[in-house]
């Protein structure tokens, strides 16, 4: 039998795979990358026999378990940690302290046959490891992550040098936006739903501990804002993005209307139609991009948001009916030049002094390649 571990470093860096045997809503709380939510206890359970603990004690909460665990139940929990076990031989199993339920969990296995380890501290222990692993590599200091910040306006495709960085043989960046699920913009929300707040600091924390790992280079990430979508970036990391040198990515002005016409109308159709299906696809697309603006109509302003919703309507026509995406480019330069640029040039103006290097892209991703220190 392999020992049980608290060797939480190596079980993220190696993407070990993890059975989670806490009940259904602690998994959606938070959880971890490589874990699987394969419960000891339902939803329900978990609060009748939570209660008699609180109530009557440890002993009396235990026989209740055992009283709930009637053998079709125990055949039930037993066939489906088996069939996770044989297809993660190399894995483990958790709780939320390492105690009880992960010991119990371990003898019902036990009893069909395998040996399976557990992690001593469980889900608890896990977290709290990754929020100081995040801090230590977030704080000023000798151990500080050595980050930068690429930096742009909007379209300007800092995404698409995140992913060239990320796809180099030594990676030398983290992808935040799509640890997020989110492109980040007003218009960046995604068919598939964000994960939860401790889901996004526990994959970020892990992100950053492989990148340490690797190397000692700087490493790179998109310039966002406190929120990504929903989720926000933890404050210690947060904080040290606001003292990270930035990397300027330079993009002509229709240049970048193509990359946000390409990634938020012609590439994202298609998967709303293959979701949904051809006419609720175009119909919930047209409510996204719609929806969009009218979360931002304050901003933009009661004439400017009327001249856009009739222009994008228009143009959601013309593309649904002729394969013609032209329609959005006013729109989407107006929307660059006169909402989002002057954002930009105002956050800029507070960050003086800040830039170690402007380029467009193919200059910018050879200067972050050699970028051996900041």
């Amino acid at each position: 039998m392999r020992p049980d571990t608290n060797d939480y470093r190596q079980l993220f860096l190696n993407d070990v795979p993890l059975m989670d045997v806490r009940a259904p809503v602690e998994f959606d709380k938070g959880a971890f990358p490589c874990s699987t939510n394969i419960p000891l206890l339902d939803n329900e359970q978990r609060h009748v026999i939570g209660t008699r603990y609180k109530e009557q004690g440890q002993e009396a909460a235990i026989a209740l378990g055992w009283q709930l665990a009637t053998p079709e139940v125990k055949q039930q929990r037993q066939q489906a940690w088996l069939d996770h076990v044989r297809r993660n031989p190399d894995g483990y199993l958790y709780c939320f302290r390492g105690g009880l339920r992960s010991r119990l969990s371990q003898q019902l296995v036990r009893d069909a046959g395998v040996d399976y380890p557990l992690i001593q501290g469980g889900y608890k222990a896990m977290r709290r490891f990754l929020i100081d692993e995040l801090e230590r590599n977030s704080n000023p200091g000798p151990d500080a992550l050595p980050l930068a910040l690429v930096s742009g306006r909007t379209g300007s495709g800092k995404t698409r040098v995140i992913a060239d960085l990320m796809a180099l043989p030594l990676c030398r960046a983290a992808d935040l936006e799509g640890l997020a699920r989110h492109r980040g913009s007003a218009f960046g929300r995604l068919l598939q739903p964000q994960p939860s707040q401790i889901d996004f600091e526990n994959a970020l924390s892990i992100a950053i501990m492989k990148l340490r790992h690797q190397h000692t280079l700087p490493v790179f990430v998109e310039d966002e804002g406190k929120l990504i979508g929903r989720v926000s970036l933890p404050e210690t990391f947060k904080d040290a993005m606001q003292r990270a040198p930035l990397a300027i990515l330079e993009t002509p002005v229709e240049q970048r209307v193509d990359i946000a016409l390409q990634d938020y109308v012609t590439d994202a159709l298609p998967i709303y139609i293959e979701h949904f299906g051809k006419e609720l696809g175009v119909e919930q697309f047209r409510q996204q991009i719609l929806g969009n603006l009218d979360r931002i109509r304050k901003r933009l302003g009661g004439k400017r948001h009327q001249q856009l919703q009739l222009a994008f309507s228009e143009a959601l026509d013309a593309l649904v009916a002729h394969n013609d995406s032209s329609g959005f480019r006013p729109g989407i330069r107006l929307l660059l030049t006169e909402y989002y640029d002057p954002m930009y040039d105002y956050q800029q103006a507070q960050r003086e002094g800040r830039a170690l290097f402007r380029g467009e892209h193919e200059e910018l991703l050879h200067w972050a390649a050699k970028c051996e220190s900041l």
